[in-house]
């Protein structure tokens, strides 16, 4: 067979981590993909099962099944259509199955799939898809993978992101409770076949209401209805980890109470751009137990890791003397070795000052940037400022609740209202591979430099 795959679904077929996620813009090939993945690994793994989901059985007729007996040669495939079940003539099956309620699960209480695959899966609820993980078994050594593919959006949106999104940096498998998972993501652009065949495909998405658009044309996850931060986007804001120059400040901020420590190691360049490079988020909000002074200090040093460390920032009220023993948090955090600079803990003001650093503009290359950006290593963060909410009462500020959004969000504003300094921009030896075409100050907003 000639078979012809994007370079995205081909790493979705190559990959067999335990949980796999390939999702993202409408028109990536994602359901294509899940039927070539479904094909090879039957023909390569003789006598496999595999089942493939979608909702409703109109669903799975107008598209997974009809696609099948499209690509599938019928020199090695049959389907009967009275069980949904496609056969291969080396004994491997792939059953076709939706499930239209909860109940319908437990259909498959005895059943054993080396592969389990979801087309659609936020169109799932979570006890749906877990419930179902536990049918993903079988003793033949085959290389057993829940594969799932979808678009941003549908009832569930939230549950997938927080499983998926939220906690694997794209392409990079991790793993959760001994269990690997890892989440691949799909634009439009991906798919060279579709935006040839159909070069007015992107036209008629861009033509969608503004939150669906984001969805279907840009597979941005962070579509949540009243989001304090509009500005976020996590294809310009997150971004790999690089090493940073030694030249470059370093600070820390912290937001601290026995329910949460939220601390970031943040780095500022010589033009005041930050990238925050490392997280610690530990407490009872997060299903921690809560960090004494001195604990939260021994995870502040191993945070710093060995930099120099311009300034801790945090909120005033860890100055506030404790009844009981006439000390402060912050005097506390003194007498471990952390001394703490005091900042404003302004809220209105401090949430407008985040919003124009996670302000986007254009480079030199007329590309998208932000001055604030994170490596994609801090997942805690990402998911918090990507979730948090604005209040019903005040929109210029964020909702309390759920509190343990708010944690990490706080840190990054107390972080702005210290005002960090740039780094000293390094004089011109070419040591980073630009000189400057003229001399700038250390708040020039543009950078003025050439690569070399």
């Amino acid at each position: 067979m000639d078979i012809s795959v994007t370079e995205r679904q081909k790493k979705f077929c190559d990959t067999y981590e335990f949980e796999v996620l390939y999702g993202g813009a409408a028109g990536g090939g994602k359901s294509y993909g899940q039927i070539i993945d479904a094909f090879l690994y039957a023909m390569k793994y003789p006598a496999s099962k595999q089942i493939i989901f979608r909702r409703t059985l109109p669903e799975l007729e107008k598209s997974l099944i009809r696609t099948s007996l499209s690509l599938y040669p019928s020199q090695v495939y049959s389907y009967r259509k009275a069980d949904h079940t496609g056969t291969f003539v080396n004994g491997s099956l792939i059953d076709f199955a939706y499930c239209d309620n909860e109940q319908d699960v437990y259909r498959y209480q005895s059943a054993e799939y080396d592969v389990i695959r979801f087309d659609e899966l936020t169109h799932f609820t979570e006890s749906m898809y877990l419930y179902l993980l536990s049918r993903c078994r079988g003793v033949n050594g085959y290389p057993k993978s829940v594969k799932s593919s979808t678009n941003p959006g549908g009832i569930g949106h939230s549950w997938v992101k927080k499983r998926f999104i939220d906690c694997c940096p794209a392409d990079r498998a991790v793993k959760i409770a001994g269990m690997t998972r890892i989440f691949i993501p799909a634009k439009i652009t991906d798919n060279g076949f579709l935006m040839k065949s159909d070069p007015m495909y992107i036209k008629r998405l861009e033509a969608l209401s503004k939150k669906d658009r984001k969805a279907l044309l840009d597979g941005c996850w962070d579509i949540t209805d009243g989001k304090f931060f509009e500005e976020f986007d996590r294809q310009i804001h997150v971004m790999p980890a690089f090493e940073i120059p030694d030249e470059w400040r370093k600070y820390i901020c912290l937001d601290y109470g026995l329910d949460m420590l939220a601390a970031y190691k943040i780095a500022v360049d010589g033009f005041c751009n930050a990238y925050v490079t490392a997280e610690v988020y530990e407490g009872k909000d997060n299903g921690g137990s809560g960090l004494i002074v001195s604990q939260a200090a021994q995870r502040l040093k191993e945070l710093c890791g060995g930099d120099k460390i311009r300034a801790v920032f945090a909120p005033p009220d860890l100055w506030n003397r404790q009844k009981d023993s006439g000390k402060s948090i912050a005097s506390l955090f003194a007498e471990n070795g952390i001394n703490l600079t005091r900042v404003s803990s302004s809220r209105i003001s401090g949430w407008l000052a985040v919003k124009e650093w996670l302000h986007i503009t254009q480079d030199e290359q007329q590309k998208p940037t932000a001055r604030l950006r994170i490596f994609d290593c801090c997942i805690n963060l990402i998911r918090c400022i990507s979730m948090l909410q604005c209040d019903s009462q005040n929109p210029s500020d964020c909702a309390s609740v759920p509190h343990e959004l708010t944690h990490a969000p706080d840190a990054i504003r107390y972080f702005v209202s210290g005002q960090p300094r740039p780094a000293d921009i390094p004089p011109p030896e070419y040591k980073y591979g630009f000189s400057f075409e003229k001399k700038l100050s250390p708040f020039d907003s543009e950078k003025q430099f050439k690569i070399i």
